[in-house]
């Protein structure tokens, strides 16, 4: 991207920084933030094809490895906001299933292992939480929720998995052609072609809402709550004094669940960036070994804290003090290690941050869940 225009680089960093940005809001606002997470995904290769000159060939890498940050948010939300640990159990293996194999595609390319693990997770945690919205999830039986993931993975996901990992067809360009449009058509081309059609889509998908509510207000048992897309508007506030608990019952051995789980999930996120960011000449086993080396040293930093009763105010004044902290041991890890040609800043920033995120959020999220069910998410 070398030679791309101000404008056209002004509009891909607008829809990746929002890539990045809005997945923040997905546990506090579940729902709302994550479906706009999925929207801007849909619609990202569409702008840049219509509104810039960029070349799109290596950007599957990059849409594969953004889907992945979002979800993992998504999913350590779960921890944050899921009162059904059932349902959390099938979304936790859901969730490690998708990454494993995003994690196999990135190192071997083989396109067949999107289908065999298929993104099942992302429409289960829509579901749940358009539960939540009006019905207490405790009220879903474990039948109905492996029926409800049983359903989303054969008859939703494998036939979408299938449409772009195999078929490799893009929904937009299919529209084009049906109007006979070639795929660099303008959206408003596309309606210029054929404004009645559009205008019917768009009545019949007002009709087919008005349809659901209408089937949601009469033929669904009563609503146990009001409407509200607050995830913590309908659960239990937890004290201080609770998730203070939760972390001393934690805090007394370094290596734990929650330790070996953080190191396994940065860990494999941390290796489908590598695979996608220019410059990464670091083998796989360095990143594992950097990013293993870097969360134990956190977890010790925060078990520091804790044991001398420091709490952090704000998840945004935990980040900036952990970022700074993580880029110092990664310049030091480049140090002592004399990676040279290897170590880019650009990379170690992207790395530092994402790493810092997701330890950050994971780190403030568990105790809730251990706090709600008294016990280790292992079990």
């Amino acid at each position: 991207m070398e030679h791309a225009s101000s404008g056209d680089m002004a509009i891909f960093w607008i829809v990746v920084g929002l890539r990045f940005i809005v997945p923040l809001f997905i546990p506090r606002y579940p729902l709302p933030a994550v479906v706009a997470a999925l929207i801007i995904d849909g619609v990202d290769q569409s702008v840049f094809q219509a509104y810039t000159d960029l070349p799109l060939e290596g950007y599957q890498g990059y849409d594969k490895a953004l889907d992945i940050y979002y979800l993992t948010i998504a999913y350590i939300s779960t921890l944050r906001n899921w009162a059904s640990l059932f349902a959390f159990k099938v979304s936790r293996f859901l969730f490690y299933w998708r990454l494993v194999g995003v994690v196999a595609f990135e190192l071997t390319h083989i396109r067949p292992l999107l289908l065999i693990f298929p993104n099942t997770f992302e429409y289960f945690f829509i579901f749940y939480e358009a539960v939540k919205l009006r019905w207490n999830p405790l009220r879903m039986t474990h039948k109905f929720i492996i029926g409800a993931a049983a359903f989303i993975w054969i008859f939703i996901k494998l036939p979408q998995e299938y449409w772009i990992h195999i078929a490799q067809l893009d929904a937009t360009d299919e529209i084009k052609a049906l109007f006979g449009l070639p795929p660099t058509a303008t959206f408003s081309e596309v309606f210029s072609a054929a404004p009645a059609v559009w205008i019917g889509l768009v009545v019949a998908v007002v009709a087919l809402i008005a349809l659901a509510w209408w089937f949601i207000k009469h033929k669904l048992p009563p609503a146990d709550w009001s409407l509200s897309f607050d995830s913590d508007a309908h659960q239990p506030a937890f004290s201080a004094e609770q998730l203070a608990d939760a972390v001393k019952a934690q805090i007394e051995r370094l290596v734990s669940w929650h330790l070996i789980e953080k190191i396994a999930m940065v860990s494999l996120v941390t290796v489908i960036f590598a695979q996608i960011l220019p410059g990464v000449r670091l083998t796989n086993m360095d990143v594992l070994i950097g990013v293993a080396f870097v969360i134990v040293l956190n977890t010790v930093v925060s078990h520091w804290f804790a044991r001398r009763g420091i709490g952090w105010r704000s998840a945004a004044a935990e980040f900036v003090v952990m970022a700074i902290v993580n880029f110092g041991i990664m310049l030091l890890f480049d140090a002592l290690w004399r990676l040279e040609g290897d170590f880019v800043l650009s990379n170690a920033l992207v790395f530092v941050l994402l790493l810092t995120v997701l330890v950050v959020l994971y780190d403030r999220y568990w105790p809730v869940q251990y706090a709600r069910f008294n016990e280790a998410p292992a079990t």
